[in-house]
């Protein structure tokens, strides 16, 4: 069974850094797709960040210059590192990945960007 467990979620003040974590069940090399969602109150859900198994990568517009996606092959881990973080990057986010052709999520972590 595919499991996503995020982590990193919490309170900043505008202008703080946070780093999420995503650690996945199974081995990423199997993983096509790995990426970070986030949804806030009242909105749609949207494409945060993505990585590709071959390395590409792909930034929402509201996120470019400031988030860095990566990951650890050893550890079978996404991490999204945030800086300059913004009250309108406040949301949960969400672990994503495609595997085998289907779609996984994590369950969420909270960021909420206030001072």
């Amino acid at each position: 069974q595919v499991q996503l467990v995020e982590s990193g979620g919490g309170l900043v003040q505008p202008g703080g850094s946070l780093r999420l974590s995503c650690a996945a069940s199974i081995n990423i090399f199997g993983i096509s797709v790995m990426g970070w969602y986030r949804q806030a109150p009242g909105k749609q859900r949207e494409l945060v960040a993505s990585l590709g198994n071959v390395g590409n990568k792909k930034y929402g517009d509201s996120v470019k210059g400031r988030f860095t996606i990566s990951r650890d092959v050893a550890k079978d881990t996404v991490y999204l590192q945030m800086n300059s973080l913004k009250p309108e990057d406040t949301a949960l986010y969400y672990c994503h990945i495609v595997y085998k052709g289907s779609v996984y999520w994590g369950l969420g972590t909270q960021v909420t960007v206030s001072s």
